[in-house]
């Protein structure tokens, strides 16, 4: 009889252990993040995202993709919430009604980073177009990520300005990756290119060797990143009050001093600017 009691305990307990176990994975939030390869290359959600879930309960998931990519998995309602950096892609998203509202969130700069031979002459220059028109003019190597990234959407933008169509090059001194940063940045070092880079990756890049800053400072490589919630209107399968208090938390003082905060060799990757 003992034992049959002590069986029935141990079965009753073992029910609520697995009842309550149950509750918790039921009660446990999480959200999914369509973001760009260069806030993840760059370590930064390594980072901000323990601190966000340590303040919140809320663990966030992060699809890390080109830009064109991640907006175009959230138009398929894949995802909570958007943080990408093209700006012009991103008010359209909002515009037609696949996202609610559009934040400034921070931002950094592109740079063009190339060999140390300089085979174009343009080491110190300050216009980025002035800098691709010298590349198309020598036919020097140029690496290019070629996926409808944020990174790839600008360079193209800056290739309009100069005047030049470098896909008529593709495949001789123009050089398509289809990949990430990280992946353009090891084949433009392994083939002696020029390449467009975030400063965030760049600063985070491990295989530089002997390549260096070559452009920057002009104005038309600033790089701004923004959030959306992805609109639950649309997708009823967006989880929006956990993305809410993510987007909510990214902008709040404390989510833009984490921002401020992450470094790496002493230099700053990411420049909050929400509300500016």
């Amino acid at each position: 009889m003992f034992k049959n009691y002590l069986t029935g305990s141990l079965s009753l307990a073992l029910l609520a252990g697995m009842l309550t176990s149950t509750t918790s994975l039921a009660d446990e939030k999480s959200i999914l993040v369509q973001s760009t390869t260069s806030t993840q290359n760059s370590g930064l959600y390594d980072d901000l995202l323990p601190k966000f879930t340590a303040d919140t309960g809320i663990k966030v998931n992060v699809v890390a993709v080109g830009t064109g990519q991640a907006i175009r998995n959230a138009m398929n309602g894949d995802g909570d919430v958007l943080l990408v950096h093209a700006k012009p892609a991103e008010e359209k998203f909002v515009k037609e009604g696949y996202g609610v509202k559009r934040y400034d969130l921070m931002y950094n700069d592109f740079i063009i980073v190339g060999p140390p031979s300089d085979p174009a002459g343009i080491k110190g220059m300050t216009s980025a177009t002035d800098a691709l028109k010298k590349i198309a003019e020598t036919e020097s190597l140029f690496a290019s990520r070629g996926d409808n990234s944020g990174t790839n959407k600008k360079e193209i933008a800056l290739w309009k300005e100069t005047g030049v169509d470098p896909s008529a090059a593709s495949g001789t001194w123009y050089r398509e990756t289809g990949s990430g940063m990280g992946a353009t940045l090891n084949a433009a070092v392994g083939m002696s290119a020029y390449t467009m880079t975030d400063r965030g990756t760049w600063i985070s890049f491990k295989n530089k060797g002997d390549y260096e800053v070559v452009v920057e400072g002009d104005a038309e490589l600033f790089n701004q990143y923004g959030i959306i919630l992805v609109n639950p209107e649309k997708f009823p399968n967006v989880d929006a009050e956990p993305g809410r208090k993510f987007i909510d938390w990214m902008l709040s003082d404390k989510g833009q001093s984490a921002i401020a905060s992450y470094k790496l060799d002493g230099q700053q990757l990411f420049f909050p600017n929400a509300g500016e």
